[in-house]
């Protein structure tokens, strides 16, 4: 018997078919890069829309559970005794600041306004939001980027290179939009949103 022992060639890649295969894919990187670089705008623009979405629908909610009355109008100060037996923190914003907002949204609260960190009988409005949000938009290292400023009256237009981090408030229209006239992705001022 005879056997027939075939050996076949080792073949690799030729240096030409590897010029190509690297060129393919430096042409699909230069196509997929910039398009990474728009969804981070695109994210900051839905991440900002979303938090705006969010503190509104808080806000409206405060207003009907609160006889038509906005947070921030009246004080949240006022829980006291009872707060405090029950292991809470009463709130300590006085009517028409930006604390008296922030409590109201944050902790429980009873028709008057007045607020609490934990449950008590009578405090059974809210918390409407967990923490008002972080704009998106400032840096992270900016510690305003969740302060809120609030105003007695309609919000005036910012003017051009104003406005500062965070938000603003109107106590007499319940808007609320984000502190900056910077520009969006659509060249579209971030307090309008």
């Amino acid at each position: 018997m005879k056997t027939n022992i075939r050996q076949y060639a080792v073949k690799g890649f030729t240096l030409i078919e590897l010029l190509i295969v690297v060129i393919i894919i430096a042409i699909m990187a230069a196509i997929a890069i910039p398009q990474f670089g728009n969804s981070t705008a695109e994210a900051t623009d839905a991440a900002l829309d979303a938090n705006l979405n969010t503190v509104r629908s808080a806000i409206e909610l405060y207003r009907v559970q609160h006889n038509n009355i906005l947070p921030g109008v009246r004080e949240a100060t006022g829980a006291g005794n009872a707060c405090t037996a029950a292991g809470g923190v009463a709130g300590t914003g006085l009517a028409n600041t930006a604390l008296a907002f922030s409590d109201q949204m944050t902790m429980h609260s009873n028709r008057a306004g007045q607020t609490c960190t934990v449950f008590i009988p009578g405090y059974d409005n809210g918390p409407y939001l967990r923490a008002i949000p972080r704009d998106p938009v400032t840096p992270a290292a900016d510690a305003n980027g969740n302060a809120v400023a609030v105003t007695n009256g309609v919000l005036a237009p910012i003017a051009a290179g104003g406005g500062a981090a965070g938000w603003r408030y109107s106590l007499v229209t319940g808007r609320f939009e984000m502190n900056s006239v910077a520009l969006d992705r659509n060249q579209r001022a971030f307090n309008t949103h």
